[in-house]
């Protein structure tokens, strides 16, 4: 089956044709933000002050990329563990943050925070940071330079690879995929 076709922003629409398993190809605009990154946009929202990106319809990559060697866009930039963002996700979900890329299973809350409020959780191939690099046509901090890799970075992507690993519709693909390895015969 060939991947789908993303542009961002993305809308409730494109969200609601995701299936866990299905695999995509993002265009368009991606924000980068790790755990230092989120606990700073938290305690904006906490304290009731605007946040330096607009999350509406976007998405977010776990990732703290690698210094761009010389004639590079970016270095290295691999997913980082979901997991570590799990505690602030649910509050940018509820500000209409539309998807995230990690790698990794995420916990409950943040899974019925994604089927509450169309959002989706994609996973990236870990160790393939290399490939992922050539996806990203531009990159520019945008928020937190303080905080070096870990920094907000604007990314622009052509035909990012992820697969869908939560749905809005339950569909969990670190469960279906345990499933079906111990339905198969393995003899």
């Amino acid at each position: 089956m060939s991947p789908i076709r993303l542009m961002t922003p993305l809308k409730n629409e494109d969200i609601e044709k995701l299936k866990a398993g299905q695999a995509v190809l993002i265009s368009g605009l991606i924000y980068t933000a790790r755990d230092a990154a989120h606990k700073k946009l938290v305690n904006l929202l906490e304290e009731g002050k605007p946040l330096p990106i607009e999350l509406k319809g976007q998405i977010i990559y776990y990732v703290g990329p690698s210094p761009a060697k010389p004639g590079q866009i970016i270095g290295s930039a691999g997913p980082t563990t979901s997991g570590r963002m799990d505690s602030y996700t649910p509050q940018l979900i509820e500000l209409g943050l539309k998807g995230m890329i990690g790698k990794g299973k995420r916990d409950a809350r943040v899974i019925k925070s994604m089927e509450e409020n169309n959002a989706v959780y994609f996973v990236a191939v870990g160790g393939a940071a290399a490939l992922i690099a050539k996806s990203i046509t531009k990159c520019r901090v945008v928020a937190y330079p303080e905080l070096g890799a870990e920094a907000i970075h604007e990314l622009f992507v052509e035909d990012f690879p992820v697969l869908v690993a939560n749905d809005i519709f339950g569909g969990d693909l670190f469960k279906e995929g345990i499933e079906q390895y111990k339905n198969k015969n393995l003899s």
